[in-house]
């Protein structure tokens, strides 16, 4: 009896050892997937940083060209890239950071509930791929290729709905506005 009871001690503390370094194993594959995810990671973080830059640097241009004297427009146009430069500089390390750091707690549990040890290891396997890294590579001039070709082909059922709505809208603003 005694036996039997010690035999099904070690064989139930064999399964946990086993559960637990499976689990350790799988965790290790993850932390292997951020790894290899880390540049994608950082691109969508300055691209999180660049957003409100662009908004910012978007509507000082219109107050430029509308409210800002001729004379001073470029003295000034230099000091605004000069503060989002700065923007930029200080932001684009913060969200870096942030993703790098909450990328585990985040992406993790997704990925430890989705995929299995096996596939895992195939997906770190393919992210590493030469194959993908060129294909990634070639997006953006896909992208861009694929854009103006849309652009050139949507021009002209776009650019009648556009000008109309521009007409329409500069006479709400003008009803509006009292001329």
């Amino acid at each position: 009896m005694m036996f039997r009871q010690t035999a099904l001690a070690a064989v139930a503390a064999t399964l946990a050892l086993c559960s637990l370094s499976a689990h350790a194993d799988k965790k290790e594959q993850i932390q292997k997937v951020l790894s290899v995810q880390q540049p994608a990671l950082e691109d969508m973080a300055r691209g999180v940083a660049e957003q409100p830059a662009r908004q910012l640097a978007g509507g000082a241009r219109n107050i430029l060209v509308q409210a800002v004297p001729e004379d001073k427009r470029e003295a000034t146009a230099k000091q605004v890239d000069a503060e989002i430069k700065k923007y930029l500089d200080g932001a684009i390390p913060a969200v870096r950071a942030s993703a790098i750091k909450l990328a585990p707690t985040a992406i993790g549990p997704i990925l430890e509930e989705r995929f299995t040890e096996e596939e895992l290891k195939q997906l770190v396997v393919m992210l590493e791929s030469p194959i993908l890294k060129r294909y990634q590579s070639a997006l953006p001039e896909m992208s861009n290729a694929l854009l103006e070709k849309v652009v050139e082909d949507a021009r002209p059922a776009v650019n009648p709905k556009l000008q109309a709505a521009e007409g329409n809208i500069r006479k709400l603003l003008d009803t509006a506005s009292g001329g």
